[in-house]
Order: C-alpha cells, then sequence, then structure tokens
C-alpha cells in the first residue's frame, strides 16, 4: 500500500519541480537481499536544495542517498550504490543501519515529468515502469507479464531493468463523515488505503474534513452501490451511530463482495440488528467484524481509529494479531519469511 501512496506523492513532487524548472534526481530501490526496512520500487526525491519527498529505508540511508542525489544533479549521470547493514542485526542497528541485509539504490537525474505514470495513477490501474539501468529511455506498461512478480531487477536481452509494479491497494469505504470517522479516514490514507467516505448528510462531507485524496460520496444505503464499486479485497466500516442508517448501510454492503465489514458500537446492538436482516434471509457473517477492531484497550476517537486499522492490516496480510517479541523471524523479512 505504502508503495503505491509514495510514488503518487513522488510523481506529484516530480511534476512541479519540472514545471518550475528546476531539477530533481530519484533514487529508487532497485533490490534487497536478506532483511531490509523498505522493500524495491520504494523511492525518494531529492531536489537541488536538498530536501525531498518519499524515502528509501527508516532513515539510516537517506543522507548519504541525499548526498549522491545532489551529485547525480550536478553531473547528469546516474549512480548505483549498495548499502550492507553487515552480519549481525543488532550490530547493524548500533552503527545506524536499521537492518540486516543489503540494500542496492538507483538514483538517476529526473528528466522529463513522468506524466504516463500519473495519469495511470490517477486512473486507478495497475502498471509498471522498465527502467534501464545502463541508462536510457524508460518504458510504462499494463502488460501482465511485467506486473506479475512485483518489482524487481530483471534482464532482458542481455541488458538489466529494473521493473517497479504498481497496484492499487484495497480500498476502505467508511460509511459515515462522523467526528470519528475523520480520524479513521486519515490514518487509513496515511498508510496508504484508497479511502472513500459515504453518508446521507452533506453536511459532514464538507472537503476540509478530509485529505483532498479521499473521496466523498453523498448516498443513502439504498444508492450505495450505485457510486462505490467494491471487491473481494476491499473493506468497509460502518459507523454512522444511528441505527436505522447502520442497519440499512450493512444490508447493502452483505449484498456486495466486500471482503471485510466492521460494524461500530457494542456487540448486542450488532446482534439486534443482524436479527432485523435475518428475517429477510440468510447472512454471511464470516466477513462481519462487530464490534470492529482490535481488542487492544482504547479510550477516545483516536485510540479506536488505531484499533480498526490495526484489525484491517491484520486481515489483510492474513496473521493473526500478536506482539512483535512473540515473533521469531526479522521483522523486516521479505513477504515470503513473514
Amino acid at each position: 500500500m505504502k508503495h503505491w501512496l509514495e510514488t503518487r506523492q513522488v510523481l506529484a513532487a516530480i511534476a512541479a519541480v519540472h514545471q518550475a524548472g528546476s531539477a530533481a534526481a530519484l533514487a529508487t530501490v532497485i533490490r534487497v537481499r536478506g532483511s531490509a526496512y523498505r522493500h524495491a520500487g520504494a523511492k525518494l526525491m531529492v531536489r537541488t536544495d536538498g530536501t525531498s519527498v518519499g524515502n528509501v529505508s527508516g532513515g539510516c540511508l537517506e543522507g548519504d542517498v541525499r548526498e549522491t542525489a545532489l551529485r547525480v544533479i550536478a553531473t547528469g549521470a546516474a549512480e548505483r550504490r549498495t548499502y550492507c547493514g553487515g552480519s549481525d542485526e543488532v550490530v547493524a542497528w548500533d552503527l545506524g543501519v536499521g537492518c540486516e541485509g543489503e540494500v542496492e539504490v538507483l538514483i538517476t537525474p529526473i528528466t522529463d515529468d513522468m506524466a504516463a505514470e500519473r495519469e495511470a495513477i490517477a486512473r486507478e490501474e495497475a502498471f509498471a515502469v522498465l527502467t534501464p539501468i545502463a541508462g536510457g529511455r524508460r518504458r510504462v506498461t499494463t502488460g501482465a507479464e511485467w506486473l506479475a512478480g512485483g518489482s524487481r531487477l530483471v534482464t532482458i536481452d542481455g541488458q538489466e531493468w529494473f521493473v517497479d509494479a504498481l497496484t492499487p491497494p484495497p480500498r476502505l469505504l467508511v460509511v459515515s463523515g462522523g467526528d470519528d470517522a475523520v480520524h479513521l479516514v486519515r490514518l487509513a490514507e496515511a498508510v496508504g488505503l484508497r479511502v472513500v467516505v459515504a453518508d446521507r448528510r452533506p453536511g459532514l462531507l464538507a472537503p476540509e474534513r478530509f485529505p483532498a485524496s479521499v473521496r466523498r460520496v453523498e448516498t443513502d444505503a439504498t444508492h450505495l452501490a450505485e457510486h462505490v464499486v467494491l471487491t473481494a479485497q476491499d473493506f468497509a466500516v460502518v459507523m454512522t451511530h444511528h441505527y436505522a442508517d447502520d442497519t440499512a448501510y450493512l444490508r447493502a454492503l452483505l449484498t456486495s463482495p466486500v471482503g471485510y465489514i466492521g460494524m461500530l458500537g457494542p456487540r448486542a446492538r450488532t446482534e439486534r440488528i443482524l436479527g432485523v436482516l435475518r428475517t429477510e434471509g440468510p447472512i454471511d457473517t464470516a466477513r462481519l467484524y462487530g464490534p470492529v477492531g482490535l481488542d487492544i484497550g482504547t479510550d477516545g476517537a483516536e485510540q479506536v481509529a488505531i484499533a480498526i486499522l490495526a484489525e484491517i492490516l491484520a486481515v489483510r496480510s492474513g496473521r493473526a494479531p500478536r506482539s512483535l517479541r512473540e515473533r521469531r523471524a526479522p521483522i523486516h523479512a521479505s513477504s515470503d519469511e513473514r
């Protein structure tokens, strides 16, 4: 999810730099061996004044990468850097390198505004960017063969390329524009989910209440499916604090393929709603999470939002929530080691 969000932010910054007639460089993680804080495709855009957007590590590599990027801007020549955390994760942390592993970063001068990539992100379609390591013209494609396998290095006709595969993250539908929903929306948007807020009350959908990237939809439950298309990979949370509205929206969501439906409120209230809906026909409750959120102990809307988002992330990754101290594998291991 962060890959898509970060790329969108970096591309917007690149467009602004290009429009201003200034220069910049783009640093991209092209390969990771062992444990690393970020994965292939992580990006950092560096301006001529040293300011930047994005990141390629947990903060331990950014200083050197920025210095290299400024040199790349000055010379116009791309550079490939390799960073090694060492053989001991504890020693690596003590030395300022946040994880055990090897990270390769490609730093290239920015020569265009990358409009094709920005347009693909605006359309919310999966795409891949093919960058020749030795230099040359980049390619943007939607071919399935490039999207499969994620971001990676490949060799084509003896030439090494970095394939940056980008897939839109899951969508989170928050049913309510209320004050507590605002916290969940902002937190979910910050971690990279594509957030949609739906409410029948237009006053709660004022643009100043939500981040600009969040889609706001004025609709009642009856017309929800006309405005928001959900898939089995998406998430929804119902939190209007209005019994009739919650019942109606839950009814609508149960007829959709959405894979996760969270219900805010006491268990007895959710069971009461389900009792009403069961009189209308069978209900699949396997995807229903009510009360919504992890049992972490909460006080206030901000903490409730954290509990809800933590549960969503756990469900998405297929993990049973637990403390990191109970984990024996490296915390920054690649996905197949988790």
